[in-house]
């Protein structure tokens, strides 16, 4: 039900560890107007529906279905939203759930922690987010990420995320950090819009006067941070600029998390380009600001149909980002009942809310195998659409 695409070695040493511990899942909610862009992402048919994808998704990953939700899921152009998987997970496993805001543009209807963010401009701004919003978030993360290991109890962390237009503020962010990334990511589009995505990040990028090297062209003044702050000016290159160039709001927080987290307790970043990108994050802050963090205990945790996406490149990308083992659930929908469901083996979806994680650490954790998942995503489906 696990493969390992990289560093199998490692994988298999934290999928030992890890194997029988109940996961923690928390799943960050942000926003950046990028995904307001017409053709950019596919998490919901129009661009004013994809405002409300992560509201709606937290909603139902919190309660499952109910008969009016305030957010309902946003339709489609095929498929279902992957949140059926995470909830199904949740529900069925009883998993320690928590829901953060890093920016959302309206308030959650469901109990969430708010981060103090705020939703991010479009990338191709350059000015995505200001740069003390993402020092305060990678603040938070740190802080949250310490609490999340401390009532992990030895066990590890899931750490998902709904951003839409989440990939190409990630291919920005790896991008502005100086990793090729170009062509090699994913999109919830069944063939990825590469040449969209690019040609935004080049914009963002060339507004905020990035080179192409990650070297700063700007020579404005860097802000004085608290003397008080667990994160202290950079040495050199600052990726926390980068993020407020061309990011979003989930990526640092998340980072901050992993890193806290890692110290103590297993981390699955749950997905594919995006979780990717923070690890790349991870990595540059943690070398950046000299602040401790444990690479060993971190994986990445998704979906075969991210990994085995043809018009991506995810095996390629995590090998270039360094040394994280990449493991993906091989959950099928091939034989499911719902077409929604099977929508997913022609590439629509593909990941998001953490279902790749989920699916893994169902198996990890209570032994599931195809039969029982897909059980008890179809059950969920069944009650959804009732």
């Amino acid at each position: 039900m696990i493969e390992i695409y990289t560093q199998v070695e490692k994988g298999n040493e934290w999928l030992r560890q890890y194997r029988g511990r109940q996961p923690v899942f928390a799943c960050v909610l942000g926003f950046t107007e990028t995904g307001s862009i017409p053709g950019i992402s596919a998490a919901g048919r129009t661009p004013l529906d994809r405002q409300f994808t992560a509201l709606a998704d937290a909603e139902f990953l919190y309660s499952g279905p109910v008969p009016k939700p305030k957010y309902p899921l946003p339709p489609l152009h095929a498929g279902a939203s992957p949140v059926l998987i995470s909830r199904a997970v949740v529900e069925a496993l009883s998993l320690p759930l928590y829901l953060f805001n890093a920016g959302l543009p309206q308030p959650p209807s469901v109990p969430t922690i708010d981060l103090g963010g705020r939703a991010a401009r479009c990338l191709s701004s350059g000015n995505a987010l200001p740069l003390e919003t993402v020092r305060h978030l990678l603040e938070e993360g740190l802080i949250w990420g310490e609490k999340l290991a401390a009532v992990s109890d030895s066990g590890f962390i899931v750490l998902g995320e709904c951003v839409v237009g989440g990939t190409t503020t990630a291919l920005a962010v790896l991008t502005g950090l100086g990793v090729p990334a170009a062509g090699k990511v994913n999109s919830s589009h069944p063939t990825c819009n590469h040449d969209q995505k690019w040609a935004l990040v080049q914009t963002g990028l060339e507004n905020a006067r990035l080179g192409s090297e990650g070297k700063w062209q700007s020579d404005a003044q860097r802000e004085i941070p608290n003397p008080k702050s667990k994160i202290q000016n950079p040495k050199s290159i600052d990726p926390l600029q980068v993020v407020a160039a061309v990011g979003d709001p989930m990526q640092v927080a998340v980072a901050g998390m992993a890193i806290a987290a890692s110290r103590t307790c297993g981390v699955m970043l749950a997905g594919g380009t995006q979780m990717l990108a923070v690890y790349a994050l991870i990595q540059a802050i943690a070398k950046e600001y000299s602040l401790v963090w444990e690479p060993e205990q971190i994986v990445v945790g998704t979906t075969r149909w991210v990994v085995e996406d043809p018009s991506g490149d995810t095996v390629g990308l995590a090998q270039i980002v360094g040394s994280v083992p990449l493991l993906a659930t091989q959950l099928s929908f091939a034989t499911s009942r719902y077409e929604k469901l099977q929508a997913y083996e022609q590439g629509y979806v593909k990941e998001g809310m953490g279902a790749g994680a989920c699916a893994i650490a169902a198996h990890l954790y209570a032994g599931w195998k195809q039969a029982e998942l897909l059980q008890a995503i179809e059950a969920l489906v069944d009650r959804y659409c009732a």
